[in-house]
């Protein structure tokens, strides 16, 4: 068939709209940084210590609510997820997180507020950069889905057959995935980082690998290309979000020792804004462990295409070669991560060399080695 123009023109054009919009987020939430977050932390600052002076007034006077107010403070002071005040008649009550009247916990503290709260309104109170940046995130995620969508349409095919279209498919995939961490865990305080690295990507492919829409080359047309291909897209989506989840752990681990060793000052202004080391360490490896069986999947489908197409399940052609290495090394990092011996930095660099294999396997082994799979349409 031949190809739509006018839906590829569409498909561009929304694209371009996506990268904007994007673009927009990513200063909403580095908005959220500068002005935002702030305001926010002297604010629960300020109700701790209000809490604590209703909690002594009370002590002094002997009132009858004094249990619970100090069962409260407790809370506050231990960081168990949230904070607890005096209700109006002297009942506890729970406090949301990041934005919320109540003093937050210990998980709002280094950037992921506790979820005792619907995800909508604890991005509501979180204030009007969060609300802004969260709203641009979802309209572009939209804009992004369109433009893959009409692309598959103008090709008539999944809209995945060469590098540019990996490149835009992947990228919306992370962009949806990190949407799921933001309503899951409260986490836009990664917005800024995720986001950004979204619109890096999608910015180089739009600038330096755009290929304009064609038809497909003839090893491409199967019905596994909706398969094999679906599945490492997918994968590879959820997995760019992991890395940038890891080089942040790093980064913050790092400090994080340098302080406890006496090299650096306590109270890094950035550092202290973001979830901490421990909680970086949770989210990355919730998110390989989630993305880790679909590459798996993928390589297995695309074993199979290659016994439909070529006579052989595996061929140590470069590209199943890397794509078998990518697998080793995410395998490695998750039986590190439970291995006590390996866990932290060790675990993360073996991550972090994964996804090196994986973004050398698409952008160089699939470009400028010849083998089976030389057809990434990069021109």
């Amino acid at each position: 068939m031949s190809v739509n123009q006018a839906l590829a023109q569409v498909s561009g054009d929304f694209l371009i709209a996506a990268l904007v919009i994007y673009s927009l987020a990513v200063l909403a939430f580095a908005g959220d940084f500068a002005f935002g977050r702030p305001s926010r932390a002297a604010g629960a600052a300020r109700d701790t210590a209000e809490a604590a002076a209703r909690v002594a007034e009370l002590t002094a006077v002997g009132a009858a609510g004094t249990a619970g107010a100090t069962s409260a403070a407790g809370g506050a002071a231990t960081g168990d997820g949230g904070a607890v005040a005096d209700g109006p008649d002297g009942a506890a009550v729970a406090g949301g997180a990041d934005g919320a009247a109540p003093p937050a916990g210990a998980d709002a503290a280094a950037g992921l507020p506790a979820r005792r709260q619907s995800a909508f309104r604890a991005i509501w109170e979180a204030g009007p950069w969060v609300r802004a940046a969260v709203a641009l995130s979802a309209i572009g995620m939209l804009a992004h889905l369109v433009a893959v969508v009409t692309r598959g349409f103008a090709v008539h095919r999944a809209p995945w057959g060469n590098m540019y279209e990996f490149v835009t498919a992947l990228t919306c995939v992370a962009a949806i995935f990190f949407g799921y961490v933001v309503v899951r865990y409260r986490a836009w305080a990664l917005g800024v980082f995720v986001m950004g690295a979204v619109v890096v990507a999608l910015g180089l492919a739009e600038t330096v690998i755009y290929t304009a829409a064609g038809p497909l080359v003839p090893a491409l047309q199967s019905y596994w290309l909706s398969i094999h291909v679906t599945a490492m897209t997918l994968a590879t989506g959820i997995f760019f979000v992991a890395a940038v989840l890891g080089i942040m752990y790093l980064v913050a681990e790092r400090y994080r020792a340098r302080v406890a060793a006496g090299k650096a000052p306590d109270g890094n202004g950035l550092l202290a804004r973001i979830p901490s080391s421990a909680q970086l360490d949770k989210l990355t490896y919730r998110t390989v462990v989630f993305g880790f069986p679909i590459w798996t999947f993928g390589v297995i489908a695309g074993a199979i295409w290659a016994d439909q197409a070529w006579g052989r399940y595996w061929g140590w052609d470069p590209v199943e070669t890397w794509a078998f290495i990518t697998w080793v090394l995410y395998a490695a990092y998750l039986h590190a991560r439970a291995t006590a011996g390996w866990r932290g930095r060790r675990a993360h660099y073996i991550q972090l060399l994964g996804f090196v294999s994986l973004t050398f396997n698409m952008l160089v082994v699939q470009v400028f080695i010849t083998g089976m799979h030389s057809y990434a349409g990069v021109h």
